[in-house]
């Protein structure tokens, strides 16, 4: 049987993949920093403790008769860094860390490498949705150091023959997330007021198990060797149409009223979350076409069905 490795295991989407791909009957072997962070697994999955993934990290034991690795791991999007060289940070373990395991996985003769990235690379605020032969134009330490990494493993791929496969995904949802989504839920559930009847924008979301089925076609999938492509539930929504099917999913009245735009601009400067005004109001979409047609691939869970699985754990979490 086929050994995939998984970094990020303990992660929002690791750990709904490494728990999807058991009940397939697939071998996983997880890395992990520490096994002391590492509350409960199911007891098929292997555990190799790598510790911090960087230049410098051995990947020697973790890779040892892997057949395919799905690297999840890396310095996500960090609201308000207080670092005084953010992109230095991000760049060693999203861009030097993941250039180090690729080239370790060619090397142990991994057959293809999946590599988890942002549709932060193809940019932000604008109107039209993204697709794949739009040219990169990341504007953040982030996304920057993502596409970073994606550029380092298309030269790996081309050096070595590993058949390298990138996944740009938009913002990712379901039981068990955290950040702005979570925000957002807790907003419409306490019954607040939000500000956001004059938005008409366009989101693309995914919800967590249509990604974690999207990894997998990914992985199976021959015509994905060598591919970059963008996901989504393909079911865009703008603000206030999101905040109205959370209220239908948590059964609870979405209380929006009219504000200008500008207005919405001039608080948010004015309290220092001018970022995360925009993130509510500005559009970022994506065409993810490419995969349905390619890999015959499409999302098996609606935006409804995945507000409401979102909506459940929340209430019951």
């Amino acid at each position: 049987m086929h050994c995939v490795l998984v970094t990020g295991e303990d992660g929002f989407v690791g750990k709904a993949l490494c728990g999807e791909m058991v009940l397939r009957g697939w071998k996983v072997r997880a890395s992990v920093r520490s096994r002391e962070k590492i509350k409960s697994l199911p007891k098929e999955i292997e555990i190799i403790e790598t510790g911090s993934i960087g230049p410098d990290t051995e990947w020697k034991d973790a890779l040892d008769n892997v057949d395919s690795v799905v690297h999840l791991a890396g310095r996500v999007h960090v609201m308000d860094d207080s670092s005084s060289d953010p992109l230095s940070e991000y760049r060693i373990v999203n861009t030097a860390g993941t250039e180090k395991l690729a080239r370790s996985a060619a090397s142990s003769g991994v057959r293809r490498f999946i590599f988890m990235s942002t549709v932060k690379v193809n940019g932000e605020g604008r109107e039209e949705p993204y697709n794949e032969e739009d040219a990169p134009g990341p504007v953040d330490p982030y996304g920057i150091s993502k596409w970073e990494a994606e550029e380092k493993l298309k030269v790996i791929g081309y050096e070595t023959g590993m058949e390298t496969v990138i996944i740009r995904v938009p913002m990712v949802y379901g039981p068990g997330v955290k950040a702005n989504f979570l925000r957002l839920i807790k907003a419409v559930d306490r019954g607040l007021l939000m500000p956001f009847l004059s938005v008409n924008n366009r989101r693309s979301l995914i919800y967590l198990g249509n990604l974690v089925d999207s990894i997998i076609a990914c992985l199976n999938h021959q015509k994905a060797a060598g591919q970059t492509y963008l996901v989504s539930d393909n079911e865009d929504v703008s603000t206030p149409e999101l905040i109205r099917q959370m209220g239908e999913a948590l059964g609870k009245p979405a209380r929006l009223f009219y504000l200008p735009l500008f207005i919405l601009n001039l608080a948010g400067l004015i309290t220092g979350k001018l970022q995360e005004i925009k993130r509510l109001t500005g559009s970022l979409a994506v065409d993810s076409s490419k995969i349905r047609k390619e890999l015959d691939w499409n999302p098996p869970i609606t935006l409804a069905q995945g507000l409401k699985e979102t909506a459940e754990w929340f209430k019951n979490r």
